[in-house]
């Protein structure tokens, strides 16, 4: 399948060669944790750079001293990262500030990321008490370096200052605030593409304990991370589990990577699904297993959004959600696929 063109990420083939290449380099960079000496960086303090309200929730841009960059020996500066609390969101002391970290591909800023996949839209629509955090990782560069998310508990750091700065915003939130004491709930991770390296580093040595991960068409390395994370659960009840949902292009390196996974997750007892056409999975599959593999259809740019891949993971996800929702209502059979426009 040809790969589709766009300005945020991996336009056409030679460019995957390219970009296969870069993947290579930083995932050899990145295949240890490096010391919490080499992740730190004096900065200002937390910043706010802007702040946005529109129907869905609340967009802040931030600039953190634990943002990925600056990092010792790379050339990226910029330090933002964005935030997007829910308008539905509703602060639970028992269950903790639930996350969802979304790493972004080559070529591209969070901010545009953000608005091509339409990740505050289908966070939005899955209902799920959850906010959004985008970090800037590389900036418009073929590079899935992470900078100080390669460091042990570069995650943790990131967060606990995302959740102090954001909450210093507490009256724009209304109702969605939460305190600046706020003690981590579940944690997701989604990656599309390049954005993978910076995903597994995360799994690595985060510092978190991450309970489910998402890849849309990312898998291009870091077999072995992901193998060890999941089958470090295998077998554990569902607010236990790590789990797995896969996304991958037909005849490409993330196809074979996701296949020798899904064979070595198999081997070690793991319960797989595996979609050889999107849709045909039911949503109760979706929710059960522990590692889902799903071949798409739709082009390497769109995975993360056109059939609503991120809102059916949320949606089949162990984050907690207060709000009814039919999405349940049909959980046998073949799931219809939604598309977005």
């Amino acid at each position: 399948m040809a790969l589709g063109a766009h300005s945020g990420d991996v336009v056409g083939v030679m460019h995957r060669r390219s970009l296969l290449a870069a993947l290579a380099a930083s995932a050899v960079l990145g295949s240890t944790c490096r010391t919490a000496r080499a992740q730190s960086t004096a900065g200002a303090g937390p910043r706010l750079k802007s702040l946005e309200r529109d129907e869905h929730g609340t967009t802040v841009l931030l600039g953190l001293d634990h943002a990925p960059f600056p990092a010792p020996g790379a050339p990226y500066q910029d330090d933002t990262v964005l935030v997007f609390v829910p308008a539905h969101h509703r602060y639970h002391a028992e269950e903790g500030l639930s996350v969802l970290v979304h790493f972004h591909g080559h070529n591209t800023t969070a901010e545009h990321a953000t608005a091509a996949h339409q990740l505050r839209e289908q966070l939005t629509d899955s209902r799920q008490n959850a906010i959004l955090v985008v970090p800037q990782l590389a900036l418009m560069a073929p590079d899935s370096g992470c900078g100080k998310l390669e460091a042990t508990s570069g995650l943790a750091r990131l967060l606990q200052e995302t959740i102090v700065a954001t909450s210093r915003q507490g009256r724009t939130f209304g109702d969605a605030r939460f305190p600046s004491g706020a003690a981590l709930g579940t944690v997701c991770i989604s990656a599309h593409s390049g954005g993978y390296h910076a995903a597994a580093s995360c799994l690595r040595c985060g510092g978190v304990d991450v309970r489910e991960t998402y890849l849309f068409d990312g898998l291009y390395a870091e077999v072995e991370t992901l193998r060890d994370w999941v089958t470090a659960r295998r077998g554990e009840p569902l607010h236990r589990r790590h789990k797995l949902v896969d996304y991958f292009v037909e005849s490409t390196v993330t196809d074979t990577n996701s296949r020798a996974l899904r064979a070595e997750l198999e081997q070690a007892g793991v319960l797989c699904e595996e979609e050889q056409q999107e849709g045909m999975l039911s949503r109760h599959d979706l929710s059960h297993a522990e590692a889902v593999f799903v071949r798409t259809g739709v082009y390497h740019s769109q995975v993360t959004w056109e059939t609503n891949a991120l809102r059916d993971c949320l949606y089949a996800s162990a984050l907690p959600r207060h709000l009814s929702s039919d999405w349940f209502a049909r959980k046998s059979g073949a799931r219809p696929i939604e598309r977005r426009r």
